[in-house]
C-alpha cells in the first residue's frame, strides 16, 4: 500500500517462503475477475510461468488451496478462487487497511521529512 511517497508492505511468510503479500492478493483478485490464471498474469502484466509459480507457492504454503485449477479452455475449464482463498484474500487485505491506518502519523512525519528526490 503506498501513501504517498512511503510504501508500507505487509508480508506473510511459510517457513523461508512468502506465502502472502500485495502482488499474490493482487493476483488472487484477478483470478477471481477473469476465472482464469493466465489471463490474471495478463491483466497484471506477468508471465505466463511467474504466474503459475506464485498461484503454486501459495497453494503449497496454506493448509488448504488458494486457488483451484482445470487446464485447458472450455466449460467448467479455467480457475476459480477457492473458500479458503477468498477468507484468506479478506484477512490480508483488512490487515493491510489496519496497519495503513495504525501507521497514518508516523507516515506523515516520515514524509516532512523526506526529499522529493534524491541529491545529486
Amino acid at each position: 500500500m503506498r501513501v504517498g511517497p512511503l510504501k508500507l508492505k505487509a508480508q506473510i511468510f511459510c517457513g523461508d517462503e512468502p506465502a502472502m503479500g500485495p502482488g499474490k492478493a493482487d493476483l488472487l483478485e484477478a483470478i477471481d475477475r477473469t476465472g482464469s490464471i493466465s489471463a490474471a498474469g495478463r491483466v497484471l502484466g506477468m508471465s505466463y510461468r511467474r504466474t503459475w509459480l506464485l498461484v503454486d507457492s501459495m497453494n503449497r504454503c496454506f493448509v488448504d488451496k488458494l486457488v483451484e485449477a482445470q487446464a485447458g479452455g472450455g466449460a467448467g475449464r479455467g480457475a476459480r478462487v477457492s473458500a479458503t482463498g477468498h477468507a484468506v484474500l479478506a484477512r490480508y487485505r483488512a490487515m493491510e487497511a489496519r496497519l495503513a491506518a495504525a501507521a497514518t502519523d508516523d507516515l506523515a512525519a516520515m514524509a516532512a521529512l523526506l526529499r522529493e528526490a534524491p541529491r545529486d
